[in-house]
Formats: structure tokens, sequence, C-alpha cells
């Protein structure tokens, strides 16, 4: 689920203030802490080789975020297939992975437990 920031509707539109909200935008209920995460991600980067032997090859935790600038294709493990690019706003629930067209900065905020877990596991495919 991404939108455009231009495509949210303004709930407050005054001289020097635009309030854009997203209603409905996924479900955080039981998950604990949130981490808030800058990734900064080359062309070509495709992380789905790292999510191998997590649930389905895919990222378990859900991800809020704001794509800064680039370009990045979700792939969702029921095989359904997003692109995000500058300025998007974003939902990726559990069960994705992310390849990246063009260079890219995105701003995550995710359950740091589960995200964690995940990220812990990318670090131990790296290392072999």
């Amino acid at each position: 689920m991404r939108v455009s920031k231009d495509q949210i509707p303004a709930k407050i539109n005054v001289p020097g203030a635009v309030a854009r909200q997203a209603t409905e935008f996924g479900d955080a209920t039981g998950f604990g802490t949130m981490g808030g995460e800058y990734f900064t991600l080359g062309a070509g980067t495709d992380i789905a080789p790292l999510l191998k032997g997590l649930k389905d090859d895919g990222c378990q935790a859900p991800h809020w975020g704001y794509m800064i600038r680039g370009e990045l294709v979700v792939t969702y493990t029921d095989g359904k297939i997003d692109t995000c690019k500058e300025n998007d706003l974003f939902y990726w629930p559990p069960g994705h992975t992310v390849r990246v067209i063009n260079d890219s900065e995105v701003v995550l905020f995710s359950p740091q437990h589960e995200h964690t877990h995940v990220m812990d596991h990318m670090l131990n495919a790296m290392k072999g």
C-alpha cells in the first residue's frame, strides 16, 4: 500500500500550512516498541537472498515509511508487487522483499523486536 503525497487528502489547508492525512494506513495491533530507521540503498540492491530461511523467505516485520528519493520494488509473498518512488508514503505488511531500482533514501517505522530479528538474520546471511 503506497500513496503519493499529492494523493493524500488535505485535512487542514490554510495559508502557510497543509496537513495531509492518510487514514486506515496499516494496523500495529499486537506489536510493541517501534523503531525509527533511515536506510540509504544503492541501485541493484536486492534483499531477497538475505531473507532465505525466514518464514516464506520474506521480511515478517510491517513497515510504515516515506521515500525521500529513489525508486524500489516491493514484492509480497502473495505475489503482489508495488513500486515506491520519491515522495511516496507507504505501508508494507509482513511478508515482503525489496529490490532497489534507483539509489534510494527511505525512512521506516517498524516494530523494533520483529525488524531487529530480520536485520540480524540478514547480517548472519552476509557472513555466510
